[in-house]
């Protein structure tokens, strides 16, 4: 069965923006956010790349740095001052600049991404 294209446009009017739009990558969110601190070291923010200064970030593993991105942690705001962001595109920045410092995690799922939003807002109540 096939359906008219034209069809199909109720169903995608009524998506929200953020479901239609394009996720970022871990990249395009690092580049467009996350640089500002963790570029330069802002704030004593690791610097992208650093392996000494991710290193045990990277060995406390995602179930920790993902929430604290999440929640905020210190002097960084939650979703690294961005709220626009999706869970899931601020899981994918922290994958990707713990893995320039030497981690070796796999691409975040949105399973995993609703997980540590679990863990980010039990954190912030408690």
């Amino acid at each position: 069965m096939r359906l008219h294209p034209l069809l199909l446009l109720p169903l995608i009017a009524a998506l929200s923006p953020t479901v239609v739009a394009q996720e970022k990558s871990g990249a395009e969110v690092y580049q467009a956010v996350c640089i500002e601190c963790h570029g330069s070291g802002k704030e004593n923010a690791p610097r992208f790349g650093d392996a000494k200064a991710w290193g045990k970030l990277v060995r406390e593993g995602l179930n920790d740095l993902v929430p604290a991105a999440l929640r905020g942690v210190r002097k960084m705001p939650a979703m690294g001052g961005n709220p626009q962001l999706s869970d899931l595109e601020v899981a994918r920045a922290v994958v990707h600049m713990a893995n320039a410092g030497g981690g070796k995690f796999a691409e975040p799922s949105a399973a995993d991404a609703a997980r540590w939003r679990k863990k980010a807002d039990a954190r912030r109540k408690g």
